[in-house]
């Protein structure tokens, strides 16, 4: 009896009996398991060719000479012995730790104030509270030059020291920081157990007492990741050092320096590396208050719910008034002064400054470019996010490449935006399957996800972890393919969380500096790009104009947003309340 005829029969025996084990070993996955496996390989290498490779491609670069020959720890030898690194390191050090004190400080009193005391006008305080996050960080620093530069209106109050140095950097980050540490030490104040208050007073302790016993115990994880994030984020930003820093030199922009004002791009990368370390180590500090922070919640917690206290609510009420005031005169001045004919000297209101075509050389390209980079950044992203989460946390097989994944999800956390965007020099402008990426809206785009992939993933994976098991045990039972599952059921039930990692995924790529410093071209320079420059070459309202425009922009789509959430509340999660 003849055999019947298949293509294994066609190949060579080895090749045979390969294809042969891959047919039983297919045959021994389900559809839903080969699903869960192409897209948790598919998302280990796109965060292993858009993170680890240009890491690696740029320690690499590090350790050779500008002719690509290698000479081992020669760079790193020669940037330490340079006479100004050791002023640079400690700058930027001091820098970390006076601001993150400040900004700590500040914002934990000001969170208090929001989630512990019945002031008036709560939700308000928080709005004005959470506004730096809509704009870049150059924003800040253009606005501390019309109140304290040369020609500000105000430069007396500091008592004849400039603004263009520690201070004005300490200013501007701390303004530009405060949201990040904000929304940190709500969340920890929030969810202070009502219990432990109860027993404190039944206990007879004062109300100091039970702050000190208490209080600051319980949100001590807190105080911890508010004070881990901004120091990360000040060490790391480039824009407020760059506008008002003067001449006081800090490690990001010594790299921008190195790379764009001399083309040494052997020490620039040494420079990266110098600065990757401590935002490692930051990461992993913060990495292990998340998971204390963990460990201290309880499901049998009683929520707090402060009761009416008049003069605590009136010290809560101006300290969130002072605060308040100081954020809006600091965006006010800086909106301001893009509307003014030509400061000082003519002080009349025009719009002029706002007609980029006539006055820029620039135009409207950069503005254009940025909400196309919003807008790509925010969809492929948000797409990515959520299917690579869901392989991710609703997948039983794979346990090692699910541990991946996440690592890598993790990683992209700790690198800062200059650094990635240097690393992407190095590998995609030297490399000729991808050489023609460099200066395009896509490479920057890639970069941009990539940056910020980590919050959306833990925002994915915590409203995945919130959904009910039943809902999966019902789909089982019922033979629906897992893909059907989540197209039908967890996409729908999980879309206010869609809508928040979009709109983050957006106001990030829009407000973005320091992640597409190095990746830009002319035809795809973005809006805080133009910013940077146009401020560097004195034109400091065209540069205010267009900082304005990104904060509408961002705004906009913040409002848009809070409208929308109501709407799919309303719509999409009425099972949570039955």
């Amino acid at each position: 009896m003849t055999a019947p005829f298949t293509t294994s029969s066609l190949l060579p025996p080895a090749t045979a009996r390969q294809d042969a084990r891959w047919q039983r070993l297919c045959r021994g996955w389900s559809r839903d398991q080969l699903l869960q496996l192409i897209l948790l390989v598919l998302g280990i290498a796109l965060l292993v060719g858009g993170l680890l490779l240009p890491l690696l491609t740029m320690l690499q670069k590090s350790l050779q000479d500008e002719n690509g020959l290698w000479v081992g720890l020669a760079n790193f030898s020669a940037y330490f012995d340079s006479p100004h690194l050791g002023r640079t390191i400690g700058n930027t050090l001091w820098l970390g730790v006076l601001i993150t004190a400040l900004v700590v400080t500040i914002a934990f009193g000001y969170a208090y104030a929001l989630t512990r005391t019945c002031m008036p006008g709560k939700p308000l305080f928080r709005l004005i509270g959470l506004i730096p996050l809509l704009m870049p960080s150059l924003l800040p620093a253009i606005s501390l030059v019309y109140w304290f530069g040369n020609q500000g209106i105000a430069k007396g109050l500091l008592g004849g020291e400039s603004i263009y140095g520690p201070i004005g950097i300490v200013i501007g980050l701390g303004f530009w920081c405060f949201p990040h540490a904000l929304m940190i030490l709500i969340t920890a104040l929030g969810q202070s157990d009502a219990r432990l208050y109860e027993a404190s007073r039944v206990l007879g302790s004062s109300g100091w007492r039970t702050f000190v016993t208490v209080t600051l115990p319980t949100a001590r994880y807190g105080l911890l990741s508010a004070a881990i994030a901004v120091f990360t984020l000040t060490i790391c930003d480039f824009g407020v050092a760059k506008v008002i820093g003067g001449q006081y030199s800090v490690l990001a922009t010594d790299i921008y320096r190195q790379v764009i004002g001399m083309q040494n791009f052997s020490l620039g990368a040494v420079a990266s590396v110098t600065l990757l370390l401590p935002a490692l180590l930051s990461f992993a500090l913060e990495h292990r208050v998340r998971s204390k922070m963990q460990e201290q919640s309880s499901t049998k917690a009683v929520p707090y719910q402060p009761k009416p206290h008049r003069l605590r609510d009136l010290l809560a009420l101006g300290w969130c008034t002072l605060w308040a005031l100081l954020f809006l005169a600091l965006v006010g001045m800086a909106v301001y002064g893009s509307l003014v004919q030509f400061w000082p000297y003519n002080l009349a209101l025009t719009l002029d400054h706002y007609a980029f075509d006539s006055n820029s050389v620039y135009g409207w390209q950069p503005f254009t470019n940025t909400l196309q980079l919003g807008l790509y950044t925010a969809l492929i992203g948000t797409v990515l996010v959520m299917v690579l989460a869901w392989a991710q946390e609703k997948g039983r097989h794979f346990a090692w490449l699910r541990q991946l994944l996440h690592l890598l999800a993790m990683l992209s956390l700790a690198v800062p935006g200059m650094v990635l965007g240097l690393g992407y020099i190095f590998f995609f402008n030297g490399n000729p399957l991808f050489g023609s990426l460099y200066g395009t809206l896509p490479l920057m785009v890639l970069s941009c996800v990539i940056h910020y992939y980590t919050v959306g993933h833990m925002t994915a994976l915590t409203c995945l972890k919130q959904l009910p098991k039943e809902l999966e045990l019902v789909a089982i039972s019922l033979r629906i393919p897992l893909w059907k599952a989540f197209w039908r059921v967890t996409l729908p039930a999980s879309l206010p969380a869609l809508l928040e990692i979009f709109i983050y995924l957006f106001v990030n790529a829009m407000t973005t500096t320091s992640a597409v410093i190095f990746l830009y071209s002319s035809d795809s320079v973005l809006a805080s790009i133009a910013v940077l420059n146009m401020e560097d070459s004195g034109d400091t309202a065209a540069a205010a104009a267009m900082a304005t425009l990104i904060l509408l922009a961002a705004a906009t789509v913040k409002l848009l947003q809070l409208f929308l959430s109501r709407a799919l509340l309303d719509r999409t999660q009425r099972w949570r309340h039955p």
